[in-house]
């Protein structure tokens, strides 16, 4: 029996590469990950929470960008397109391009049946490792629920949960707050 030998590439071949795609991959220890597609909810709470931040954050020094701006964790070497970054101050962007974002105070991602067990585990392994972060935002794309992680000054993270349309998650470092009512506007569930 023969083996076909695995062909990693590099970051910058993957930059290159990715520069150019019509799809999305994640990039980690040489290999590209393809991304699937998104739901209609998944777009609508994307785009809700992005939008509801944003309001929020217009008279202070922080962005919110949407899930095309790549993110790179410089501990593990990991690229991948969060659903939302928070950056307060300056981005700190990897190259010119100006496309690969090294900074995000808080992250977002909205979970799928194909995602959760990896945004929750792993991803979040990767995303403990970034100094500036210090919100990390799991929504629920099937029912109300939203859990919150929060860096401490002690470098533990605490998780904060809400259910329904009234909860809210505290986003202490930028002073603001993510409202269920808000974030769940228009989504509506399958039976």
């Amino acid at each position: 029996m023969s083996t076909v030998p695995k062909h990693y590439i590099t970051p910058e071949e993957y930059l290159h590469c990715e520069r150019k795609a019509e799809f999305r991959s994640e990039y980690f220890r040489g290999e590209m990950f393809a991304m699937a597609g998104a739901s209609a909810n998944h777009n609508l709470m994307v785009l809700n929470a992005g939008s509801h931040l944003r309001d929020q954050l217009k008279k202070k020094p922080c962005r919110v960008f949407p899930s095309d701006l790549k993110l790179r964790i410089q501990a593990t070497g990991l690229y991948t397109y969060p659903d939302l970054s928070v950056v307060c101050g300056e981005p700190q962007l990897e190259s010119d391009s100006g496309d690969v974002l090294l900074n995000p105070v808080v992250l977002v991602e909205v979970l799928s049946d194909s995602t959760e067990a990896y945004d929750r585990g792993k991803k979040f392994e990767h995303y403990r490792t970034i100094p500036s972060l210090k919100h990390y935002v799991l929504i629920a794309q099937d029912r109300h629920s939203m859990d919150c992680f929060t860096r401490s000054t002690d470098g533990s993270w605490n998780l904060t949960s809400c259910q329904g349309l009234d909860g809210k998650i505290l986003l202490d470092a930028i002073d603001s707050e993510l409202v269920g009512a808000e974030v769940y506007d228009k989504v509506a569930f399958a039976n």
